[in-house]
């Protein structure tokens, strides 16, 4: 059985990987920014759960964490980069500080928890990350951009750390959820800017109007998604990318074949530049 290290682990897709791992008799290093929200999330107090105090925003409590996770069990083998949140505004609409704060969980995060874990896996030359990014990450909408450019920057973040870190015998995957039935469309996991200029009404309107109707109604089981995350850390060649929900294989589709068509209707112009 393996150790894990997961960072938002006390509620959504988190806790619901966080519950898989530890059912099939793992160990979980089970982070959050209050720990009390993580022992509240598992009251039965499973065997081989750590639950840490961690804020990804705060590089000296990752540090702390994976001290505590390693005085425990003595190594990490999965690392799952699962805190974030949502942002919803048309590009220009949303703050210079909201923008920001939104890197600040959703990237710079992502590199803290993975400053503070890398060593140990590159020291065992073993161990899988999964990336929890999104299918917005892949091909985003009006409304969501900076919260797709977040993930963007993730998939870029994955795609070198894949290349930097297979000749050690680590494993990487992005995992690109659509829309499954957590708290993600909630005020506790999306924030709103307003919608201050009336331009934009038509662009971004219809995307705001949606997430706000579909919350609880999403398509994706959770916990499905959860076993699908664990299941790939278990096969013997992991992808790369791992969409999770039909609504999620069908952008990643339209995105692949309006990329290709664009670049067949324009591939003279590509070409014509040549020395």
């Amino acid at each position: 059985m393996g150790v894990w290290f997961v960072t938002g682990a006390s509620r959504g897709l988190g806790a619901e990987i966080t519950r898989e791992a530890l059912d099939r008799g793992h160990s979980v290093i089970a982070t959050a920014r209050d720990v009390s929200a993580v022992l509240d999330a598992y009251p039965e107090k499973p065997d081989g759960l750590l639950a840490v105090n961690a804020d990804v925003t705060r590089p000296e409590q990752l540090a702390l964490a994976v001290e505590a996770g390693l005085a425990a069990f003595g190594r990490i083998d999965v690392v799952v980069n699962n805190a974030g949140y949502g942002l919803v505004g048309a590009i220009e609409e949303i703050s210079d500080g909201a923008a920001r704060e939104l890197f600040d969980v959703n990237v710079f995060g992502v590199l803290n928890t993975l400053r503070a874990t890398l060593p140990t896996l590159r020291s065992q030359r073993s161990g899988h990350v999964l990336n929890i990014g999104s299918v917005g990450g892949f091909a985003t909408a009006p409304a969501v951009g900076l919260y797709g450019a977040s993930k963007f920057a993730l998939e870029g973040i994955s795609e070198a750390l894949h290349g930097e870190l297979a000749p050690l015998g680590i494993r990487v995957t992005i995992i690109e959820p659509g829309g499954f039935r957590t708290d993600f469309l909630n005020s506790s996991s999306i924030r709103v800017e307003p919608a201050a200029i009336a331009d934009y009404v038509a662009g971004a309107g219809p995307v705001r109007e949606a997430l706000a109707a579909n919350d609880g109604l999403q398509p994706g089981d959770p916990a499905k998604a959860a076993k699908a995350v664990v299941d790939v850390t278990e096969t013997d060649e992991p992808p790369l990318r791992l969409q999770l929900g039909a609504d999620a294989v069908e952008r990643v589709e339209a995105k692949l074949a309006l990329v290709r068509r664009e670049l067949d209707q324009w591939r003279h112009t590509a070409l014509s530049t040549a020395i």
